[in-house]
């Protein structure tokens, strides 16, 4: 089957930077993370198209080979860093997202397995919070308190499902194990099967008498409160994952965990480009050509600004270190004030009389006549 452009996989040109190409790959393996489309084999195998891309563009030896002999540059497995299955891809790519990779978020640190202990319950779920945050939160972290229902360990049994905590025996079909063991044999040779004991579900141990309060689940619904720290400079869709402290394991199983989503308000004022904002400043005919003195808000508050004289429109003046704090190191972005020239739509006969006679006077006029001038060179 001939293989799909890289460019055209992440959706970038072909004189992308780095930072186009990681960005364009963090959304598309969000996209079509497999743990947001289990059973989905489409989404899946665009999942490793995306990375197979990514694992090529990011790097510049390979991304130079690649612009130079297309896909037959790229034989002998990417310069023998082939992916043979989706765990390969996860640990190629644990800096997509800032140190903190999604793929860690949604597999517990790469290769955190979820299978169960022998003697234990199952693992509790994962829970998904969508948290929103305004542009001042980001610039500068923030600690949120919010309330969320999920499955907590039973107080009456201690989690254990036991009336008592007391009343656990020794699987009768797994002898403890939490494992049945099958042999067949064949021409071809002697085969052992080896599955999950279905009597005690894996856990080597059976209740006789279940809790009363969980029925034996060792799990009850309640609703609490958690802390959740965001780092400054986090970015919409970005992922943070609190261990632990998901729905509860069935019977003393594992804590899943809490993956926190982060979701970025609309600024009234500022619009953000990466760890910059830029706020568009309105100011009066005369301000511009006079210059002057200027209050406008930032981040932290409200600060002075200087309009120097014969300032025009589209100008950006930079506010430096009046951004956001950078995500993975010190130092702040840069806030850019973008000059917009007022023209007034209603006007008193006095005022207009008083342009007409400024629109008469020599620097004013030559303004429009060196317009005319070049126009008529051509």
């Amino acid at each position: 089957m001939t293989k799909r452009d890289y460019y055209e996989i992440l959706g970038v040109g072909r004189n992308a930077s780095k930072d186009e190409i990681k960005k364009a790959y963090r959304k598309l393996a969000m996209k079509y993370h497999p743990d947001r489309n289990q059973g989905d084999k489409d989404a899946e195998d665009k999942f490793k198209e995306g990375a197979e891309a990514y694992e090529v563009l990011s790097n510049n030896d390979k991304k130079a080979r690649y612009d130079q002999f297309g896909h037959e540059g790229m034989r002998g497995g990417l310069g023998g860093q082939g992916f043979t299955d989706i765990n390969d891809i996860f640990s190629h790519f644990s800096d997509i997202f800032g140190g903190s990779s999604i793929f860690d978020d949604f597999l517990g640190g790469g290769q955190r397995k979820r299978s169960q202990r022998r003697g234990t319950g199952k693992p509790g779920s994962d829970l998904r919070v969508t948290l929103n945050l305004t542009l001042e939160e980001i610039a500068a972290g923030v600690t949120k308190k919010i309330k969320i229902k999920k499955l907590v360990e039973c107080d009456a049994c201690n989690g254990n499902g036991a009336e008592g905590g007391s009343s656990k025996t020794t699987c009768p079909v797994c002898y403890g194990a939490g494992e049945v063991k099958q042999v067949s044999r064949s021409v071809f040779g002697q085969f052992v099967n080896i599955t999950i004991c279905s009597n005690c579900g894996g856990e080597g141990s059976v209740i006789d008498h279940p809790c009363r309060k969980c029925r034996g689940d060792g799990r009850v619904k309640d609703e609490v409160t958690i802390k959740i720290d965001v780092p400054a400079g986090v970015h919409e869709g970005s992922y943070m994952t609190l261990r632990g402290q998901g729905n509860a394991g069935k019977r003393n199983g594992r804590a899943g965990d809490i993956i926190v989503v982060f979701n970025e308000e609309p600024h009234k004022y500022f619009i953000r480009e990466e760890d910059d904002i830029i706020y568009d400043l309105h100011i009066s005919f005369p301000t511009a050509v006079l210059g002057n003195e200027v209050e406008v808000p930032t981040l932290n508050g409200k600060a002075k600004l200087k309009i120097e004289t014969g300032t025009t429109a589209g100008k950006l003046l930079k506010m430096r270190g009046k951004g956001i704090r950078h995500l993975n190191h010190s130092g702040s972005g840069d806030q850019y004030v973008r000059i917009n020239i007022e023209v007034p739509k209603k006007l008193s006969s006095k005022e207009k009389e008083l342009l007409r006679e400024l629109g008469e006077l020599p620097n004013i006029k030559n303004i429009q006549g060196a317009d005319e001038k070049h126009f008529f060179k051509r």
